[in-house]
């Protein structure tokens, strides 16, 4: 088929950043597809050739740290700038994948079939526009009210609905019960990462290595690790944090770290620099608000820890939760009491073979369920019509539902 691929936050894994759409991507192109992506970028423009996919630049600026007012207008640039990109491109496409965040490119999805009869899959990983709403992005009725009627819309249209989590999947199809839902996580790349785990004694001189990597943004609240952060400080417990990325909040958090002894605020950094301070972490920290809405998510650094063989910690509830209780892989905490994060901690401080055995079985979880190649294979088989719920599926479908 030829697909046209619609994302407005297009990475390479030399750029760094959420690398899904372009693994899915290159997994088609495999696969025999021809693939079309159209996104948007803050300094690159034209038809760029990557890796025989067919990528197209629009100049739109975005980042974290815009306000409300200017997020819109990067959202709305790209509806209207991909719309006029098509219709140059005088092209014939067989489906289009249409990819939200955020929930604007819905327009190009309904444009696209209304205007050149071209079914659309649309692919959803996080619940737009209930999440922003929760956050108190959106609190006119009216607007509020709009926006749930063409998320709806969306839904009822799209020939298939991917869900990245199985508590999307739920929320749509109990929103919208004619729409047919496929769960295609975010992946574990276990070619990419690395396990590097053995059974070692912490101390001052050899602490505890607790990172994360990702946003530095209102919905990922850092606040909540950095109390946990001060308490392991004042408690003296042997451990050490470390943060790579970048955000709204980032430089706030960086001047907070000068004033800490174990904690480490590193830059935003590509795919390679993520793979080198991920493999040299005992754990990974995965942060999400305390609002319930937020635990229906598919975090990447959640699969990129698994890959790498790495104690899962979360200040969240969820379906993840309960992946990484079942499989003995990691702990929640409750995010309002870092105590409970430093209790936690400690029993891992005392039996480091608990630990190793915690990280092995985390990237047991990886390759069993969520490597890359089986993700990439599961969309190939949902576009092309064929079963594709295996019998390891059927086990992780029933565990996450």
């Amino acid at each position: 088929m030829k697909i046209l691929y619609i994302h407005q936050y297009f990475k390479t894994p030399a750029e760094g950043g959420c690398v899904r759409s372009y693994h899915l991507a290159r997994g088609l192109i495999s696969q025999g597809h021809e693939v079309t992506m159209i996104t948007a970028h803050n300094e690159w423009s034209g038809l760029h050739e990557i890796d025989s996919l067919h990528v197209h630049y629009l100049p739109i600026p975005y980042a974290n740290h815009f306000g409300f007012i200017r997020r819109v207008w990067s959202f709305l640039k790209y509806v209207s700038m991909t719309k006029r990109k098509v219709a140059s491109l005088h092209a014939r496409f067989d489906l289009a994948y249409v990819m939200t965040t955020p929930l604007t490119t819905g327009l190009i999805a309904l444009h696209l079939k209304e205007k050149y009869n071209l079914p659309f899959y649309f692919e959803v990983g996080d619940l737009w526009p209930e999440a922003p709403i929760k956050m108190g992005a959106a609190k006119n009725g009216l607007i509020k009210n709009l926006l749930y009627r063409f998320e709806k819309k969306c839904y009822f249209e799209a020939q298939k609905v991917i869900a990245l989590s199985p508590a999307i999947r739920n929320y749509i199809e109990s929103n919208s019960p004619e729409t047919k839902v496929h769960v295609v996580p975010n992946f574990s790349d276990v070619t990419f990462f690395e396990a590097h785990y053995k059974i070692q004694r912490f101390s001052s001189e050899n602490p505890l290595k607790v990172g994360y990597i990702g946003t530095f943004g209102a919905a990922n609240h850092l606040d909540y690790l950095l109390d946990a952060a001060r308490l392991c400080e004042e408690r003296k417990l042997p451990v050490v944090f470390n943060l790579m990325g970048d955000g709204a909040h980032f430089n706030r958090i960086k001047k907070i770290s000068r004033q800490m002894n174990n904690l480490t605020v590193h830059p935003f950094g590509t795919t390679h620099a993520v793979k080198s301070l991920l493999e040299s972490q005992d754990a990974v920290y995965v942060s999400f608000k305390n609002l319930e809405i937020l635990n229906t998510g598919s975090p990447n650094k959640f699969f990129d820890g698994l890959a790498a063989g790495k104690l899962i910690i979360i200040n969240f509830g969820g379906w993840i939760r309960h992946i990484i209780e079942e499989k003995k892989c990691g702990f929640y905490h409750d995010p309002l009491d870092p105590g409970e994060l430093t209790r936690k901690l400690s029993v891992f401080l005392k039996e480091p073979e608990m630990l190793y055995q915690y990280q092995k079985n985390a990237r047991a979880l990886a390759e069993k369920y969520y490597s890359k190649d089986l993700q990439v294979q599961k969309l190939g088989k949902i576009l092309t019509n064929q079963k594709h719920l295996s019998v390891s599926d059927s086990e992780v479908y029933i565990l996450t539902a």
